[in-house]
Formats: structure tokens, sequence, C-alpha cells
């Protein structure tokens, strides 16, 4: 492990048998933290050429269970974002895209830091199960068309351990670390298509075009030479993603718009990434087709039906008041007129942790019944003492501190300020 350590510390390149001989030592427990944080602070200043981050993100996809989906019929595809602010698309796309032979055998994660989790917001549902064995996994696949469950422990072990070595390290922002962090799970989990949403602005990850461009290149060449198929839409998180923003709040506006009814620039996020998703699998719909789907009821109707194959209560659909959410709203009020000409996003994001809506550490629990509402955007106009949004809060909320973050991540100008296009640039 010396010697690997000192090799990528000069600059060389790394093989594959160095990269599998350090991925099974850091698994099993022999190599101590203290080398892998030296090898990974290596790699983040000297990098990894495309072929180490191959080998990287094959050696941890192979460290636990690979999931294999062949039992379910059809083809299996699967989304991921790279995380945001108010970002619930997968409980639209997945309704969406399954209505045309599709199927998806969706895993995904939980809160941590300033972006919200897919299974945190799905068990907001009274009821909702994320924890099943692999047979009835399956067979809701198999009867709706989707099931989302959480990541199963045995899954990707290597960037578990090493994710969080990288988490305390400040090595997370390496893209060939990033790269092969996300790839080796989606490898791991079975499907044989990925679309993955990067998130581009002020609340995402990554704040460039230039980067999340970079990522999205190599994640869709990873898994092109792992025999699977792989797009990237590139979107806006300048601002949060729809109006809500925190658990229950989330599951009630993706409902809204599976109804029809939803923030725009949340429904034309969705019904394109469903679009370039079926396309990839060479289902030719357009995007008039999928909002048809919408229309005609019947991907809300496979909602209801994932809902109860889960465990969870379908009667939310028309009754929001079986969620869990706060009746104590406090509002953030404009300082001044004029328009809003830009919002730090991530400020948002921390605001809703800091009411109980997202973690700042694993072990810390989320109320599902607080967050915020988004009443004004980039662009729109305001006036002097205004509420700019209004806050879902609880008792264990801090409101003052999280009142400040949301003050201070509005801009607010003279003159008006077009926003960023939701979509801004398709990766094949």
């Amino acid at each position: 492990m010396y010697d690997i350590i000192k090799r990528k510390r000069d600059g060389f390149e790394l093989t594959e048998e160095e990269i599998q001989f350090v991925v099974n030592g850091y698994v099993s427990g022999t190599i101590p933290d203290y080398q892998m944080a030296a090898l990974l602070m290596a790699i983040f200043f000297k990098g990894m050429n495309q072929r180490e981050t191959f080998d990287l993100t094959m050696s941890m996809a192979r460290s636990g269970e690979m999931i294999d989906l062949s039992p379910i019929e059809g083809i299996k595809v699967d989304k991921h974002s790279t995380g945001g602010v108010g970002d619930k698309t997968t409980f639209v796309v997945l309704p969406l895209v399954t209505g045309f032979d599709v199927k998806s055998a969706k895993m995904s994660g939980r809160a941590l830091g300033h972006t919200g989790g897919t299974i945190d917001k799905i068990e907001s549902v009274p009821g909702m199960r994320t924890e099943l064995s692999q047979d009835e996994f399956f067979e809701i696949v198999r009867k709706v068309g989707f099931a989302i469950i959480s990541q199963t422990g045995n899954l990707v072990p290597a960037d578990k351990k090493i994710y969080a070595l990288r988490d305390t390290t400040a090595t997370v922002d390496n893209i060939s670390l990033i790269a092969s962090s996300i790839v080796s799970k989606k490898l791991a989990a079975g499907a044989d298509a990925i679309i993955f949403d990067v998130k581009v602005g002020s609340g995402a990850f990554l704040k460039s075009v230039d980067e999340a461009k970079q990522l999205a290149k190599l994640m869709i060449e990873i898994l092109r030479k792992s025999g699977k198929l792989a797009r990237a839409v590139l979107s806006d998180m300048s601002q949060p993603l729809g109006k809500m923003v925190g658990n229950s709040l989330e599951v009630i506006e993706a409902i809204e718009t599976l109804k029809g009814n939803g923030p725009s620039d949340l429904k034309k996020l969705c019904v394109h990434i469903s679009q370039k998703l079926l396309d990839l699998v060479g289902i030719v719909v357009s995007e008039e087709e999928i909002h048809k789907e919408i229309f005609s009821g019947k991907a809300l109707e496979r909602f209801a039906r994932f809902l109860e194959a889960q465990g969870g209560n379908p009667r939310i659909i028309e009754n929001y008041s079986l969620l869990p959410v706060s009746e104590k709203i406090v509002e953030v009020k404009a300082s001044r007129s004029g328009y809003v000409s830009a919002i730090d996003t991530e400020a948002i994001g921390i605001a809703s942790v800091v009411l109980g809506a997202g973690r700042s550490k694993k072990e810390d629990s989320i109320d599902p019944s607080v967050g915020i509402e988004v009443l004004k955007k980039v662009g729109d106009s305001v006036h002097l003492s205004e509420p700019l949004v209004r806050m879902y809060v609880s008792e264990k909320s801090d409101v003052q501190l999280a009142s400040r973050l949301i003050t201070h991540a509005y801009t607010i100008s003279d003159e008006s300020a077009k926003p960023r296009e939701i979509i801004i640039e398709v990766i094949e």
C-alpha cells in the first residue's frame, strides 16, 4: 500500500491489479483508514484517467452483492439524480415511464446535508415500507411496473466505507471519485439503462456547467464500457425545483404533478427526462404522449398501486391531511421591493435541515411534517413585507436561524432577472 500511495503521489497511473488490491484490502480491513486517506488525497491532487476510473468503479461494484434483475421480464431502467433542493422527480418519472413497457427496480438513498433523500420522502407516507426482501421487491416491480426501496447493506460496501472517509478528509470533490461512487451503485443495482439528472447551480453539488458535463460524460463512458445504455440531462439547480422543500410537502407536490397541476419547471423536467429515458431504450414517444399519460390519470393510478403494494396508504392521493404536515406556519418576508434576481439554493436546503427536514449527521432523525414552500422565485416581482417563503415548523425547529438563512439567500434587485432554463443540455 505504501508503494501504491507513493506512485499516485508522484503522478503515475495505478494498474487494475493495484486498484483491486486497494479496494479489497480496505473492505476487508487489512488496509487502515490512514493509508486509504493518504491515497484519496493523492488521487484528489493527481487525478485518475478514464481507465483508472473504470477499474476503480468495477472493483467497487464487485465488492458486494450484484443484483440480477433477469427474473423480471422486459427492459429495466433507472434514473439517478446527483442531488438538489426540492428534487422529487423520481415520484413522477417512474410512474410515467413504466406506462410504456419498461420496468424500474429502484434503490434510493436517504438525506445527508442540504439535499433531500428519496427514501425519507416516501417514508412520510403512513405505513410505507422501503425495506423489502428481494422476492417481494421483484414481485412488486412485476405487478406495478416499479418499486422503490432503500439500498441493501450488502450493496457496494466499498463505496460506503470510501465515501465516509472522503466525507471526513475533504476529498469528496473529485470527478473520478464522484463518478466511481455513483456508477458502482448503478452497476450493482442491475438496470439495463440509466439516465442521470445532473444538477448544476447554487443548490447542486456541481456549481458549473463544465464540471457537470465532465462528470456526465465520464459516467456515460464507464457504463457504455460495462455494456449498459446511459444518457444524462443537465438541469438547473440555481433555485429550488418546484415550490416545496421537505418530505411530506414534496410528496404532495409530486402527486399534484401527476394530476397535471404541478409547477411548470418540475413538470417540464420530469416529462423531458421520461422521454429521453424511453428514447434511450428504443421506445420512441413524444413529450405530448407522455403528457397524455398524466392527463389520462394512468400514471397517478400506478403511483397509488405502488404505495399500496409497499404498505402505504393510497388514500393520501385524495386526502393530503393523512400526511404529516405541520399546521404551524411562519412566513419570511421581503426587506424591500423589487425583483428576485438570485437565490442561494444551498442556503434554502440548509434552512430546511435546520427546521428538521434533513440530517446534519447520519444518526439524526427527520421530521416529515416540516419544510419550506417557496413563494417567490427568480424573475418574480416582490413588494416590501410580502412573503418570500412559508415555513412549516415544529417545536424543535430553529425558526430564527432558518429565517436568517432564507433572508440572506434571496437577492432582490431593481431590475427583473430571467431565470435559467430548467433543462440546460442533454449529454448523449
